[in-house]
């Protein structure tokens, strides 16, 4: 699947304080990092060319410098950021916190992140699926979401932070999603049950929080919010992931 970069614009600003407009890096500049690291994933190159540099929940990014600065400690092209196997440390927490990497290159644009903890002894492990997916799960932590409110929110959200279809199907963000329940009042009205997008049609999408069935979409107008969703509203797949791969087909 492929990050949705609106999105990502969408979640990046509700993260940082509103302030003078950011100076993206140059175009330039970007394909010279590129020649000394190799191809950069599509969704933290657009970042480096809308943004330039910054935070994401605290994790300090890697930018890209010209020469004769192309190896300040800041720089993505830094030599200290390469690592064996075509690994490139792009980020990293304060105060001897977590560093994320990038994988090895791979056909499609994106690169998948890779986290180490260096308290839990410094290995390595899956975190996200692309820098889009880096910059959602960061925010689903900080938000007490976990990586995600249902297992396959959370896998999407390794990809993309939300995505829109081209029908008017949206799926949220953790940048919207809490805000979006918190309005219709889901937990008082329909506990157990989870916002998690909507057809921009006055119809929303939902999944069952907890039991065997996590997996399953529910489409119920979101001025009929009750308890029982799968009862009162209609099943649209049980298998979001799949579902939204197949260009979200409905019944």
């Amino acid at each position: 699947m492929t990050p949705d970069l609106d999105h990502l614009r969408a979640l990046l600003d509700s993260l940082t304080p509103a302030g003078p407009p950011r100076a993206g890096a140059a175009e330039a500049d970007v394909v010279a990092a590129e020649a000394v690291v190799g191809p950069l994933p599509r969704s933290y190159r657009w970042w480096l060319r809308a943004y330039g540099a910054g935070t994401v929940c605290r994790a300090e990014v890697a930018t890209v410098v010209p020469p004769p600065y192309a190896d300040a400690a800041e720089s993505v092209t830094a030599p200290w950021r390469r690592e064996a196997g075509g690994l490139l440390r792009f980020a990293s927490e304060p105060d001897c916190g977590d560093d994320f990497l990038f994988a090895a290159p791979s056909p499609g644009g994106e690169r998948a992140v890779l986290r180490r903890d260096h308290l839990g002894g410094g290995g390595l492990e899956p975190y996200a699926d692309s820098f889009a997916g880096f910059a959602a799960v960061r925010a689903a932590e900080a938000a007490g979401l976990r990586d995600g409110p249902v297992p396959a929110v959370a896998r999407l959200w390794r990809t993309t932070p939300g995505l829109s279809l081209p029908d008017g199907l949206t799926l949220h963000g953790p940048h919207d999603l809490p805000e979006r329940n918190a309005t219709y009042e889901v937990a008082r009205y329909a506990p157990g049950w989870v916002l998690v997008g909507d057809d921009s049609g006055g119809s929303g999408l939902f999944m069952r929080r907890h039991g065997r069935d996590r997996e399953s979409v529910h489409l119920l107008g979101l001025g009929a919010v009750g308890p029982d969703v799968a009862r009162d509203g209609a099943l649209l797949t049980g298998d979001l992931i799949g579902w939204l791969e197949a260009g979200a087909p409905r019944p």
